[in-house]
């Protein structure tokens, strides 16, 4: 008897609702309503599209749903949609979309590429640098802005203020902002061009800028040992840090978070693992007698820290050494009114005494460029040559490194030296 009454009247979808046998009942052309239960049924719709069949829910039927008269004139307007080529359906999906886009800033955006990214960086430092140059330049801008709302004029009002005066900073914080919009772009927050690319889009509204190479400041080869002897007198640990260094050669991260574990005394071989070294792969550095004597006269803590900072179980930070330079030259400089600087009058920072150990090594030994820059922990050469020379060249970086000791750590540097042959 249910199977008999129709949907093309109030009273007919009412009767079918109340029956509660379920199935599809055709109401008009397209429309159907749907009887899953006892008062229980929705609206849909039926429609052809790309050869192929595809149905369309428009909403709940019964008293708190949509009435006969609601849903017909939903469906005529879902069906003319369909008449004119587009798909109602594939159009809802990007209405909610374009609604949860909405919701979200890019602030949100930024926050979430930064978590992300995280585990594949290997320094906290890396995501709380983003996090300080989107707060700082970013965010006042377009932070509570949808990544769909973003436009160029926006860029443009974050870059124009420090695209002169501090360029390499604006340049970080384009390259940002393209990268988080592009994220975005892959969540479909937004559609369209990236407004904060270069190439093709900024590049033809912003002067383009002579980029200046900034070296760190280092020390001239000659004044080494100098340093050294004023370091020797400093009995504070950043000295020792420092001096270390210069006897190592490799980058203050690696220095300051050494361990005990890694130094093997009898092989005189420290073995920095692969995930604390820039280029991502072991380094096995040669200890000099030099580097194994100061290494003999410092105490030991609880935690396999070699140079423990103040707080325990963490290596005494980056500032620390920066700091204790800039103070050293600062006495020396009210002495003699040269201080410890570079060629253009800059105080030296710690980064620099690889560039510093690398000219020694270039003006004043016979040692090959690729052992040189082997002890750098620098890739030379073509991909075919690092494929057929596989070893690290320790018993060489070994003689090269022994020799640098040799010449910082003593005041007859001319006689030490292998000076290169003419």
């Amino acid at each position: 008897m249910a199977k008999k009454i129709e949907a093309t009247s109030a009273k007919g979808v009412a009767s079918l609702l109340k029956a509660g046998i379920k199935g599809d009942y055709r109401a008009f052309d397209g429309l159907y309503l749907k009887v899953s239960g006892e008062g229980t049924g929705s609206w849909f719709i039926r429609f052809q599209m790309d050869d192929k069949r595809q149905r369309m829910g428009l909403g709940p039927a019964g008293i708190k749903g949509l009435s006969l008269a609601e849903a017909r004139a939903k469906s005529i307007e879902m069906l003319s949609m369909v008449a004119n080529g587009i798909n109602p359906k594939e159009k809802r999906e990007q209405e909610k979309i374009q609604a949860k886009a909405k919701s979200i800033t890019f602030n949100q955006v930024a926050e979430d590429y930064i978590q992300a990214k995280s585990s594949e960086w290997r320094r906290e430092k890396q995501a709380n640098d983003w996090r300080a140059t989107m707060n700082t330049y970013a965010s006042p801008v377009i932070g509570n802005k949808s990544p769909a709302e973003i436009t160029t004029d926006d860029i443009l009002k974050i870059l124009n203020p420090i695209w002169q005066s501090k360029h390499e900073t604006a340049n970080k914080v384009r390259n940002r902002i393209e990268i988080i919009l592009n994220a975005a772009k892959a969540r479909k927050l937004r559609e369209g061009e990236n407004v904060a690319a270069w190439r093709g889009h900024l590049e033809l509204i912003l002067p383009k800028l002579n980029k200046k190479v900034r070296h760190h400041p280092a020390l001239d080869w000659e004044h080494v040992p100098a340093l050294w002897r004023s370091l020797k007198r400093s009995d504070t640990q950043a000295a020792t840090v420092l001096m270390f260094k210069l006897l190592t050669c490799v980058r203050s991260s690696e220095v300051r978070s050494a361990q005990w574990s890694e130094i093997d005394f009898n092989t005189k071989t420290w073995i920095i693992p692969a995930d604390r070294m820039k280029v991502n792969t072991e380094h096995r550095v040669p200890l000099s007698q030099a580097a194994i004597d100061l290494l003999n006269t410092l105490p030991r803590t609880s935690s396999d820290l070699v140079f423990e900072g103040r707080i325990k179980g963490r290596p005494t930070s980056d500032m620390t050494l920066s700091m204790f330079l800039r103070r050293a030259d600062a006495k020396k400089f009210q002495d003699d009114g040269i201080g410890w600087r570079d060629k253009h009058g800059e105080i030296i920072v710690p980064h620099g005494f690889r560039s510093t150990f690398r000219d020694w090594a270039a003006e004043c030994t016979n040692f090959q460029n690729h052992i040189v820059e082997q002890a750098l922990a620098h890739s030379v050469g073509s991909a075919i040559e690092l494929a057929y020379r596989r070893g690290d060249l320790l018993d060489h970086r070994r003689k090269l490194m022994e020799a640098w000791a040799e010449y910082i750590t003593t005041s007859k540097a001319a006689n030490i030296v292998q000076f290169k042959q003419a």
